[in-house]
């Protein structure tokens, strides 16, 4: 059963007014979808939209799944994930238990609990830390702590809120390439809100770049790059970030500077 995530004219006002113009796309499974933009231009507000969290002043998100060979379409509430910037791991719940969570509200017993969490810690590379507390793990086992947690329940669709700010370089760097084989490992339905150019040109298929009061979709891009070995190191990389760079500054590239076989 494949599954489409679509926004249509989705908007949102506060108390002083527009937050978020009419936006509309639609995200297919296994799709990335990397969300930029200033600090508060409506980032956050977006993904608080298509999650769930938040009601659209108008317009609305459609989940939609369908059947391999008939077509049809059934709506229906996906599984869904959230990695917060924050993380929001329990300090009070040892590795294991804040693993197992997800799997424990969805009623899996004890040992089924158990033995998907303990393959998880594999995938992690956390093996043998699952009596740990969060605090005594390194702030790049808590990030995968954090997203093996959200992962383990197999959702459709995973929200990332700018997990990996906090983080140096190259600890950002290691987990963005964890990340990544994670998600293509499940063609895991994913939108991520970053700050950071590389990020979005390494781990997003598309890149939305959100711009204005309220904000509008300053350009979307097709991102070819995204998951190829060794795409930092690639010149197509430094095209395409200067294309998000222009774009979030309301610039434009001149033509013989664009990039080729990047859309």
């Amino acid at each position: 059963m494949s599954f489409e995530l679509s926004a249509e004219d989705l908007t949102r006002d506060y108390g002083s007014g527009p937050v978020l113009e009419p936006l509309s796309f639609t995200l297919a499974a296994g799709e990335r979808l990397a969300v930029i933009g200033e600090s508060g231009c409506g980032k956050s507000t977006l993904l608080g939209l298509l999650s769930g969290m938040e009601k659209p002043s108008r317009g609305r998100v459609r989940i939609r799944f369908m059947e391999g060979t008939s077509g049809d379409s059934v709506e229906r509430r996906p599984r869904s994930a959230f990695v917060w910037q924050n993380l929001g791991l329990f300090p009070w719940k040892r590795v294991l238990a804040n693993l197992t969570l997800p799997l424990e509200l969805a009623g899996v017993g004890k040992a089924g609990r158990e033995a998907r969490a303990f393959a998880m810690l594999d995938e992690l590379g956390l093996n043998g830390l699952e009596k740990r507390w969060p605090a005594s793990l390194s702030g790049g086992q808590r990030q995968r702590l954090a997203l093996g947690r959200a992962l383990i329940a197999e959702p459709d669709v995973l929200f990332l809120d700018e997990p990996f700010s906090a983080l140096d370089a190259l600890t950002r760097e290691r987990l963005q390439d964890f990340l990544l084989g994670l998600l293509e490992r499940r063609r895991c339905t994913t939108v991520l809100v970053t700050h950071d150019i590389g990020e979005a040109v390494f781990l997003g298929t598309r890149v939305l770049v959100l711009g204005g009061r309220p904000a509008r979709a300053a350009a979307w891009l097709e991102n070819p790059l995204s998951g190829k070995p060794d795409s930092r190191e690639r010149a197509e990389f430094f095209h395409m970030s200067r294309r998000v760079h222009a774009a979030l500054s309301g610039s434009s590239l001149r033509k013989e500077d664009e990039p080729e076989g990047v859309e």
